[in-house]
């Protein structure tokens, strides 16, 4: 049952492509079916045309839009319910991701919804979703995360891309620069009091200005006890978990 309703998923994200939309799936798309079928068919939703991808892949942009350029093996979830065996990859510039049922070269993609109800499991155990969050400017953004440490505070890991134009030689002493895709990551820390998830700097006085004053303390001895000084999330998620123990 679940292949049928999957391979029903699969015609919704490729129907959609044809019409070149992002990451929605229209009343249309939805209506008709019950039950189990219509809450899996809501999962999937548009990705960029085929031509645009092929567009791309000939130009001579130098990087990747993508954080791996294969399909991975990954579990698709809706909630706490699984749903099927997947194949994926992440387009962090279009902040996409694109799903297929067989990592086969002809198998059809489809792009996943943008719901914050379903996530993506990899082999690794990591879990990636959508989510509302402030950056270090204080702006709301919304975008995937890739859950790192998972407890009273979670840990955020967001991979960005950026794409810069290229630019033409002036004359022939001059070499002309190349358009690229550049790649940034960020980190996010999810604290229950403060209700919202937001941008941290890696550094020990980020991460102490982000938690709750009661905590601060105690963190700060932690921190200066044990020479700790944060330099990468394997040292945050160390510290995370020390607190979770207190």
């Amino acid at each position: 049952m679940k292949k049928y309703l999957f391979a029903c998923l699969v015609f919704v994200g490729a129907s959609s492509a044809i019409a070149q939309t992002f990451g929605t799936v229209n009343a249309s798309q939805v209506s008709g079916t019950s039950g189990n079928s219509a809450s899996i068919s809501y999962l999937l939703g548009d990705v960029n045309s085929q031509k645009e991808k092929r567009k791309e892949k000939e130009s001579d942009i130098q990087g990747s839009a993508y954080t791996t350029d294969v399909f991975l093996p990954g579990k698709l979830y809706y909630k706490d319910d699984f749903e099927s065996d997947v194949f994926y990859r992440y387009n962090a510039y279009m902040e996409e991701i694109e799903i297929k049922s067989s990592n086969t070269p002809n198998s059809p993609v489809s792009g996943l919804r943008r719901d914050k109800n379903i996530n993506l499991r990899s082999v690794d155990g990591k879990i990636f979703s959508f989510k509302t969050f402030i950056d270090n400017s204080g702006l709301t953004q919304n975008g995937y995360l890739t859950l790192l440490s998972d407890g009273k505070y979670k840990f955020y890991k967001r991979v960005d891309v950026k794409y810069t134009e290229g630019q033409k030689a002036q004359n022939s002493f001059v070499k002309a620069i190349p358009p690229r895709f550049s790649q940034f990551t960020e980190y996010y820390l999810e604290v229950p009091e403060n209700n919202r998830i937001d941008e941290l700097v890696i550094s020990n006085r980020k991460l102490l200005k982000l938690l709750p004053a009661d905590q601060r303390d105690t963190i700060k001895t932690y921190l200066k006890e044990n020479k700790i000084k944060l330099k990468d999330e394997a040292d945050v998620i160390q510290v995370l978990n020390w607190l979770e123990q207190q």
